[in-house]
């Protein structure tokens, strides 16, 4: 089938109706079309974009954001606790979502963070149930002779899918870089970790990429779930359709609602499509909590600001937003060692042939980002994490006291400092960019850099995505609150001067020119404060919006995902994720599609 015109939509009728073709929502949607006896039409607000080459070849990191043509562009609020700044939100506006758009970094989570989720009052969604699902969601292929050649590349098979839609390989590397960070680490203390797929992600590893090693390009949820599927005759999907809201069914006072269908604009029109049995919101942590307050639930003063009548009042919709950012370190790199970063694409020439070469199967844009490290606050400095975590501890009590947490949150607090305080599990992230990539400076030609990523992973901060319009072309306040917990800010400074002690350790020493950016003139806690502040980007990896909580801790899904309140309304995106994890989102996103199209199935055989 599975692309329709529009007048085969609408006023039609489909069982499953998934707003939103992202990373989830198309996973979701293809496991949900295996079973024949039903329909299931997806509504994607963006283009197809398929066969893109701006898409589809790998080395083209951020090359597609700013585009509306694939990027929804949004924009954070001033931040007051960040200099007043505003911050550009990239995601994925196109089939595949931001599986389209992403540096397609495969990282998968410490078990504990998963397990976090159980602890919050969510019955089987744990790292048991996790493995599970990201195993059914990939194909994991072994490292050519070329590449273990180049580099000692370590796994293990049996943490690894074998038969699942999205393909992931130990892409080819900078292996000169990897050997760099990855040997000096280890001789700073830093544990080796063999295969980092399997719970245990604490030391530093070299990561796969969801890239096809017959073609070397990008693995999405497009080209993995929907592409090999079109032509089953049960799965329809139709692009350009911008959802308004969720139409629901008159209810009696104290009943539960129940969605009907969807309103949506196609080519400037409004539209409805009927719903048989469920409508899922697909849409992502950004629109997601937007769609719901434009359908009448949410809080009710959100709701009501934006002129539309409330249909339940769920006052955790949009809120519990968590987000992971990061800020960059860079290094020039001395050329006694020859490199072959992405910095050579500044030379047209090079770029050039590294087109014609990647058409051959070679060449630079083959390669990912693969070198990570994941390690406790107490290895950058256990005086300096101690007093963190115990100021953290002390603002969580006295704002609990002051009852200035709204419900649930303290719990989530307190699940967080435990984790803080366990040296098995990682608070801080590095991640080696082979190229130079801060923004202070401009790289000179002809030279080699590496860029050192540091990443808070476990913010304190809860920030908020609110609609502000009725307008559904308008996009959502996005308020992430960053920096209003000092831990947050602190987190990131200890890990540059963590970074800063690697010159004292080989290959480091040898191997590194100088710090270009923020530089050695960056020196007090306070400079490197500012320096974040002013340079800081987001990770791409909001999660929360739609918290899978107890309704009472200002949960909006439960367990099995459905809303509350809500008869057959459910929420299948990475909005769900109550807490935080130490882990790029993309493997998790898919893990949520594909659980969830088992909870949906199990409903259809009772």
């Amino acid at each position: 089938m599975p692309f329709l015109d529009v007048t085969d939509v609408s006023q039609k009728s489909f069982d499953y109706v998934v707003i939103g073709g992202g990373t989830a929502g198309l996973a979701l949607a293809t496991r949900l079309s295996e079973e024949s006896s039903v329909t299931v039409l997806v509504l994607e607000a963006g283009q197809p974009n398929l066969d893109d080459p701006n898409i589809s070849m790998p080395g083209q990191f951020g090359g597609t954001f700013g585009n509306p043509q694939y990027d929804w562009e949004f924009k954070t609020t001033k931040q007051k606790h960040s200099n007043d700044k505003e911050y550009p939100w990239a995601r994925g506006k196109a089939l595949g979502g931001s599986s389209t758009m992403n540096f397609y970094a495969w990282i998968k989570p410490p078990a504990a963070d998963i397990d976090a989720f159980e602890k919050l009052g969510n019955l089987g969604w744990n790292w048991a149930e996790y493995e599970k699902y990201s195993r059914k969601s990939e194909t994991f292929h072994l490292p050519t002779k070329e590449q273990t050649d180049s580099y000692p590349h370590t796994f293990d098979p049996k943490l690894r899918g074998t038969s699942g839609p999205v393909h992931v390989t130990l892409g080819p590397n900078v292996h000169t870089i990897d050997k760099l960070v990855h040997e000096s680490l280890v001789n700073k203390g830093v544990k080796a970790i063999k295969d980092p797929y399997g719970g245990d992600i604490t030391g530093t590893w070299i990561a796969s990429a969801n890239l096809d090693p017959k073609t070397w390009s990008r693995s999405c949820s497009a080209t993995a779930y929907l592409l090999p599927n079109l032509g089953r005759p049960n799965l329809s999907v139709l692009t350009d359709a911008l959802v308004s809201h969720i139409i629901f069914g008159d209810a009696l006072k104290g009943q539960d609602l129940t969605a009907t269908g969807v309103e949506f604009i196609h080519g400037g029109k409004l539209y409805t499509v009927k719903a048989n049995k469920e409508v899922i919101l697909s849409a992502g942590a950004i629109n997601s909590p937007k769609i719901l307050e434009l359908s009448g639930i949410g809080r009710p003063d959100v709701v009501s600001k934006i002129g539309v009548d409330l249909k339940l009042d769920l006052p955790g919709v949009g809120e519990n937003v968590q987000e992971h950012s990061f800020v960059g370190v860079s290094y020039e790199l001395n050329p006694n060692t020859p490199h072959e970063t992405f910095d050579r694409m500044a030379d047209p020439v090079y770029a050039a042939k590294a087109k014609e070469l990647y058409a051959q199967g070679q060449g630079i844009h083959r390669v990912g980002i693969t070198s990570f490290s994941y390690i406790p606050l107490s290895s950058a400095n256990a005086d300096v994490a101690s007093s963190v975590i115990d100021k953290a501890e002390k603002e969580v009590k006295a704002r609990k006291e002051g009852g200035l947490l709204p419900p649930g949150l303290a719990e989530q607090f307190e699940l967080q400092l435990s984790l803080f305080r366990d040296d098995t599990v990682p608070d801080l992230e590095i991640v080696a960019f082979p190229a130079f990539f801060t923004g202070i400076s401009k790289p000179e030609l002809g030279k080699s850099y590496v860029t050192m990523l540091v990443m808070l992973n476990h913010p304190f901060s809860r920030g908020s995505i609110h609609a502000k319009s009725k307008d559904p072309k308008v996009h959502p306040e996005i308020d992430p609150h960053y920096f209003e917990w000092d831990a947050d800010i602190e987190i990131l400074v200890q890990q540059i001067k963590y970074l800063r002690t690697l010159h004292e350790v080989e290959p480091w020493k040898s191997g590194v020119v100088r710090e270009v950016d923020p530089g050695p003139s960056s020196l007090a806690d306070s400079d490197l404060q500012d320096y974040i502040k002013n340079h800081l980007s987001s990770t791409w990896h909001t999660v929360g919006s739609c918290s899978m909580l107890p309704r009472d801790k200002q949960g909006v899904v439960d367990p099995t995902l459905k809303v509350y309140g809500t008869t057959n309304l459910r929420v299948v995106d990475l909005s769900i994720v109550p807490l935080h994890i130490a882990a790029h989102t993309q493997a998790t996103a898919y893990v949520i599609g594909e659980k969830a199209a088992d909870l949906i199935k199990d409903t259809l055989r009772k």
